[in-house]
């Protein structure tokens, strides 16, 4: 490959979608780093040992080689960054940050100017800025980790699709005892099975939060007695209220 050719190769591209509800696999990108971000709507993601759930004014860092499903219940609008592996711009490990004020208006700038590349001044210039604001964004406590385990990922698999199964039916089902299931479900998560569950529950909730259900309809439909009752247990989980998160202000 010739030297100019090489630098008239983007650096970073940009990629605007509307998912529908349903599941997709995330292209693989060989040599791009990706920054995902939900500017409307809520977006989970399957990668590696960890479900990451993104909703707006959040977005998800998924390194270079990362294999990735994506699952929603209704319709989110994503805004996605692939950078050159080699610039280096996201951590070692997938992470979602909270992006709001200029760095979020940066990134929107950004996918619709896509791409960029390291030919042009201006260009250079807009990505030194961008690189700049990125970097060190407040990580978000949205991940919840997966047993790696057959038996044990089912059972994590069934408590995020009806959080209020049975958990002596879930571990007779995959042939194991209550005890041991919530023994190994600790071991390899390093979550106690019962704080698991609550926050399964609670990370569901966001997706609902986000396309505009009553705060007292999501509290109900995730097992909670009264939306009070689901408030604090939200506030409790995420250190704010539904409204206040949903906001993402950092």
């Amino acid at each position: 490959m010739s030297k100019t050719r090489h630098r008239t190769e983007p650096l970073v591209r940009g990629y605007a979608v509307t998912h529908p509800p349903g599941r997709a696999a995330l292209a693989d990108q060989a040599g791009w780093d990706h920054l995902i971000y939900t500017a409307t709507g809520t977006l989970t993601v399957h990668a590696g040992d960890h479900v990451w759930t993104v909703p707006p004014h959040r977005a998800l860092w998924l390194p270079d080689g990362a294999a990735a499903e994506t699952r929603n219940h209704y319709r989110a609008a994503v805004r996605t960054l692939y950078f050159a592996a080699h610039l280096r711009a996201a951590p070692a490990t997938a992470t979602v940050v909270t992006l709001s004020g200029f760095p979020r208006e940066l990134l929107l700038y950004v996918v619709r100017v896509c791409p960029l590349t390291d030919t042009d001044d201006s260009q250079r210039a807009l990505l030194t800025v961008l690189l700049d604001q990125l970097r060190d964004l407040p990580a978000a406590r949205l991940a919840l980790p997966v047993p790696h385990d057959p038996a044990t990922r089912r059972a994590a698999e069934i408590l995020r699709t009806d959080p209020d199964a049975e958990l002596g039916e879930i571990a007779r089902g995959i042939g194991m005892s209550r005890r041991t299931l919530e023994r190994r479900f600790a071991a390899e998560t390093g979550i106690a099975l019962g704080a698991w569950r609550r926050r399964a529950r609670l990370l569901g909730a966001l997706e609902p939060l986000a396309a505009g259900v009553p705060v007292a309809r999501v509290g109900v439909e995730s097992g909670y007695s009264t939306a009070s009752a689901f408030v604090t247990a939200f506030t409790t989980e995420f250190g704010e209220s539904p409204r206040n998160f949903l906001r993402g202000k950092a």
